[in-house]
């Protein structure tokens, strides 16, 4: 079988710097931080007092009142995008088996809050009884992909992958796989999560992995900087329509983008940190570009995964420099330094961003990296600060998770004849 063409025909965003990809994109460009202290619940006792929430965003308006009892928040936040990208890509609700349209959602935590909330009033009264009827629908972390199955009606594939920070990244790269192999026409994919709660900052403080900069939260997130004490934890998610090129072509559908190269590999080296080499960081990016046929000079972006972590950053560094070499043509940026680390949703939002940078030309900024670590080699342009327009038709998203978990996905500017 001769593999299919994947693209991109649908976007949905809800992020700590806009609630739809319109919104993301214009702070991306002005370099805002969504970083602030935490509103959801009081955390003055904590090492970390401050946050990447999602601002503004009123469940109620979006969903009937018997549908949000049954949504924990990452649910919500799915629906939500996932409604977004149906939209932009004008799907319609179609009746009849729809057997080759699917869901591939990824959630590393699924339903946190609620599992919280439970067990603390189950332990207030002491009684079995008080658990909610939904309490189970509402935690599982594939409650979401069959939630947008049903929205859509999309009775093909439908599961959620869990990959820690590289979940969503594995989502999209499994839609990617299926339409491409001929599996399914027709895929909404990406990642959600709602994880600003207790216990989530209790334990990445225990493991030293949060920024702890309460005086400055808006620079606490500043990857590949001298001064950075860890990630800022976020919220939200993002969804992408992906199909076949002659799917997408038969009902004349806008194609954002091309998925040309995929990869997955694992560290194989230690739970929680990274290779000190980045050995799987660097293999991932190399089997990407072996699958896309495409040079290392072809890339002209690498959104990179950048979580402002002391060892994370140096390994990310160390692999893209064995990779690339001395005299790179692309620029990098680190839009966690803006949205802050949305775990296994980061993918989502960052391979949305990735689209939307093939789309404007555009390269986002890196904010808050006041002094480079020296590991980066002089020739490596950051972005710092301020974006700017280039050519692009080539990007590179990277993302790695808790586990050794590594991923990287090449875009590229769509064009008829495929060259």
């Amino acid at each position: 079988m001769k593999p299919q063409r994947v693209v991109i025909t649908g976007l949905g965003a809800l992020t700590p710097i806009g609630n739809n990809v319109k919104e993301l994109w214009e702070n991306l460009k002005k370099g805002k931080s969504g970083a602030a202290p935490i509103t959801k619940f009081d955390a003055s006792a904590f090492k970390t007092q401050f946050a990447c929430e999602v601002k503004e965003f009123y469940p109620e308006k979006y969903f009937d009142p018997k549908l949000l009892k049954r949504l924990d928040p990452y649910s919500q936040y799915a629906l939500y995008t996932a409604r977004q990208a149906g939209m932009d890509a004008q799907l319609k609700l179609e009746t009849g088996e729809n057997t080759r349209k699917g869901v591939i959602w990824a959630s590393t935590n699924g339903g946190i809050s609620t599992f919280e909330q439970q067990l603390k009033a189950y332990h207030l009264e002491n009684d079995p009884l008080a658990f909610n009827p939904f309490f189970i629908s509402r935690t599982i972390p594939d409650s979401a992909a069959g939630l947008i199955s049903i929205e859509f009606n999309f009775k093909g594939v439908n599961f959620c992958p869990v990959s820690a920070c590289s979940s969503a990244s594995t989502a999209i790269i499994e839609a990617f796989n299926h339409i491409r192999w001929g599996k399914a026409d027709q895929i909404i994919t990406g990642g959600s999560e709602a994880t600003i709660t207790p216990s989530k900052f209790a334990g990445l403080n225990a493991v030293k992995a949060l920024s702890q900069r309460n005086d400055s939260p808006k620079t606490a997130s500043r990857p590949f900087c001298t001064e950075r004490d860890g990630f800022v934890l976020g919220e939200g998610a993002a969804a992408l329509v992906l199909e076949s090129l002659e799917h997408a072509q038969k009902r004349g559908a806008q194609i954002y983008a091309e998925i040309v190269g995929t990869a997955l590999t694992s560290d194989a080296y230690h739970m929680t940190a990274t290779h000190p080499e980045g050995e799987g960081a660097f293999h991932g990016m190399a089997q990407a570009l072996a699958e896309a046929e495409v040079s290392p000079e072809k890339i002209d972006y690498i959104n990179a995964h950048g979580t402002s972590t002391k060892l994370g950053d140096i390994s990310e560094i160390k692999a893209i420099h064995r990779l690339f070499g001395d005299s790179p043509q692309f620029h990098i940026s680190a839009t966690k330094s803006m949205t802050g680390h949305l775990l296994g949703a980061c993918g989502a939002v960052e391979a949305v961003i990735s689209t939307l940078a093939i789309r404007e030309q555009s390269v986002p900024p890196t904010i808050n990296t006041d002094n480079p670590i020296s590991e980066i080699p002089k020739s490596f342009n950051f972005t710092l600060e301020k974006g700017l327009n280039r050519k692009i038709d080539y990007v590179m998203s990277n993302v790695f998770g808790f586990g050794g978990h590594n991923s990287s996905i090449i875009f590229k500017r769509y064009k008829e004849d495929g060259e």
